[in-house]
């Protein structure tokens, strides 16, 4: 007999309607790939980083395909909080899927005063802290990369907000599960894992590096198997959900994740490749579940058989 498995999760509080979302800095503002299919058709959208004023980011070239992935040194270009409020919520007024809000600033005091200006707002249903950003205080050093930072930035998020907090962890430090347990104690209601690789390309013709900021994210398939072993620590390491992220091109990808612990995915890079990848994920876990005789897909989360 044919089962209508049920798709939905619930992520620290908040609901999902499947475990599809769409990664922050790959669909915009959360309107620009309505043209292809109605978003609200996925569990959630996470918004382009905002901070507190607006940011040019980083001068061209940005961006440069690599084999199997992408670098991209953006620099988190955006338009501001405060105009994403007044100018971008409207155009989501209509959307059902639960909108994110991905923030970052330099300073605890940044995050701090994005959350406090996020809680006065409806249409935001949680908000997402990208911890790979550079902190004034301490001289440049990457938030996400020392514990007791993480731990300090966390809760000062929390203490401005009564919406669902996730802590966007970065793979770029020795062990991802000490900074995971780190921002649970802090407060945070679910992480997401991971951010991009550190990674460059060189133009050999110029001898220079491809990237006018030398250095970029790498994302896309190349990351998967590290994405998928980091997620599968981290979610070994907490209680809290977690949300796996990096190289997710199709739902065989996304189940990948589920099975070792992941209680959602991100879906980002596959975005720029194929803009109807995030519904056909959806569409895919859902005729993989009924194959399969999954009634519900919460009991394929961290099924993972271990050898």
């Amino acid at each position: 007999m044919r089962i209508t498995p049920e798709l939905s999760v619930d992520i620290g509080g908040l609901r999902l309607k499947n475990p599809v979302i769409a990664a922050s800095g790959t669909f915009g503002y959360g309107s620009e790939l309505n043209s292809f299919y109605d978003s609200s058709l996925l569990g959630a959208i996470v918004v382009k980083g905002l901070s507190l004023k607006p940011m040019p980011g980083n001068p061209p070239p940005r961006i440069v395909e690599t084999p199997c992935g992408m670098l991209n040194s953006i620099g988190l270009a955006n338009i501001g909080i405060d105009a994403f409020i007044e100018e971008k919520l409207p155009l989501l007024a209509k959307t059902s899927a639960p909108v994110i809000a991905n923030i970052y600033g330099h300073s605890i005091g940044d995050y701090g005063e994005l959350a406090g200006k996020i809680q006065e707002v409806s249409g935001i249903s949680a908000i997402e802290v990208n911890i790979s950003c550079p902190n004034v205080d301490r001289g440049g050093m990457i938030f996400g990369t020392d514990p007791e930072t993480a731990a300090l930035l966390t809760d000062g998020v929390v203490k401005h907000t009564t919406k669902p907090v996730i802590v966007k962890l970065t793979p770029n430090v020795a062990d991802i599960t000490v900074i995971a347990k780190a921002v649970e104690s802090a407060g945070a209601k679910a992480l997401s894992v991971a951010n991009t690789f550190l990674g460059m390309s060189v133009d050999i013709a110029s001898r220079r590096p491809t990237l006018a900021n030398t250095v970029g994210g790498l994302s896309g398939p190349a990351i998967k198997p590290m994405a998928l072993y980091l997620t599968y620590k981290a979610a070994e390491a907490v209680k809290i959900p977690v949300i796996g992220l990096g190289g997710i091109m199709n739902y065989q990808d996304a189940v990948e994740f589920l099975l070792v612990g992941a209680r959602a995915v991100q879906v980002g890079t596959a975005n720029f490749i194929n803009p109807m990848a995030a519904l056909e994920i959806v569409n895919g876990l859902r005729d993989f579940c009924e194959k399969e005789h999954i009634s519900d897909i919460n009991d394929l989360i961290g099924s993972l058989v271990k050898v």
